[in-house]
């Protein structure tokens, strides 16, 4: 081979080998590039390392986050004992229960300060469109329109008896509401923005009225003074408010009962739509607190003060 030759095969060689690790490396960066996705049903259980805290390409809400080195969330603190107002303290430190705790670990990781803002419940999920809040921690549980139009969580909490939703009544109508086909002529409540005001409108074909309150107390309240005849509840939650107060004399229809299927069961953070890291960095905190228990112990102590200040 002449030297003209020689030459141009070398750097034909030479061509191919930097061509070749060119490809070599996108085709390395495409393999180990981050992916964020919603899974079939609209929720997100992917999950990040969270260990050494917010990544470096944070991108959105995410690196505000980082930025602001504060984690907004918001809550309606009026759902012990996932959260409430403990009436001895002041300031960001009245705010108890199970999700102030899991606020606080995920705002720990991130290595950031945590601001609970209180609000309605009607305004959780909103105030994320606002700009109002990072994170919705409110014991939000799988409804497909929230799924469609915010990010949702893997979830944290399940109920420990499996116990769903119910229809909650007063005691001394227990005899003639035993069917959801007795509520025909009756007036039936629910949380606004809740499952159970989903679960209400698509299995109770006919009523007197629907209505929807702001609270979950204003519909116990309407309950017990005869103001609506039902109110579609979480049963757990319902059965410690009947357990609290049992001179209100309302029980849970025993023959009525919502169970989700196992893909949609348990709370779930919410955050803005499109924040599909935020929520894998929220999914890493998750599965610590699940797979180690810490949440169920938060709860159970976070019971035992809500019941001791008689929420």
């Amino acid at each position: 081979m002449n030297m003209r030759r020689q030459k141009r095969f070398v750097f034909l060689l030479l061509a191919v080998v930097f061509l070749s690790a060119a490809v070599g490396t996108a085709v390395l960066a495409e393999e180990t590039e981050e992916q964020y996705i919603e899974n079939e049903w609209n929720f997100v259980d992917g999950s990040m390392d969270v260990s050494q805290g917010i990544p470096e390409n944070a991108e959105g809400v995410l690196a505000n986050i980082r930025d602001a080195r504060t984690l907004r969330v918001a809550t309606d603190p009026y759902f012990p004992p996932q959260e409430f107002i403990d009436p001895a303290k002041i300031g960001q430190n009245r705010f108890a229960g199970s999700d102030i705790k899991l606020a606080q670990l995920i705002a720990d990781r991130m290595g950031v300060t945590l601001e609970i803002i209180p609000m309605d419940f009607t305004e959780v999920l909103p105030s994320l469109n606002d700009n109002i809040c990072d994170l919705a921690i409110s014991a939000l549980a799988f409804v497909p329109a929230r799924a469609s139009a915010y990010e949702l969580s893997k979830g944290y909490y399940f109920s420990e008896d499996n116990a769903g939703s119910g229809i909650l009544i007063r005691a001394e109508d227990s005899e003639r509401l035993k069917s959801i086909e007795d509520f025909s002529d009756k007036v039936i409540a629910a949380e606004r923005s809740s499952l159970q005001e989903s679960l209400m409108a698509d299995n109770f074909p006919k009523y007197k009225e629907f209505i929807r309150f702001g609270s979950l107390q204003e519909a116990y309240t309407a309950l017990e003074t005869g103001k609506v005849d039902a109110v579609m509840v979480d049963s757990e939650t319902a059965q410690n408010y009947i357990e609290k107060d049992p001179e209100k004399g309302l029980i849970l229809m025993s023959d009525i009962s919502f169970t989700l299927e196992e893909q949609f069961k348990g709370d779930r953070i919410a955050a803005k739509k499109g924040q599909l890291q935020l929520i894998y960095f929220v999914n890493g905190v998750i599965d610590e607190v699940v797979e180690s228990g810490q949440y169920m112990e938060w709860y159970r102590e976070a019971d035992a003060l809500a019941k001791s200040l008689g929420l």
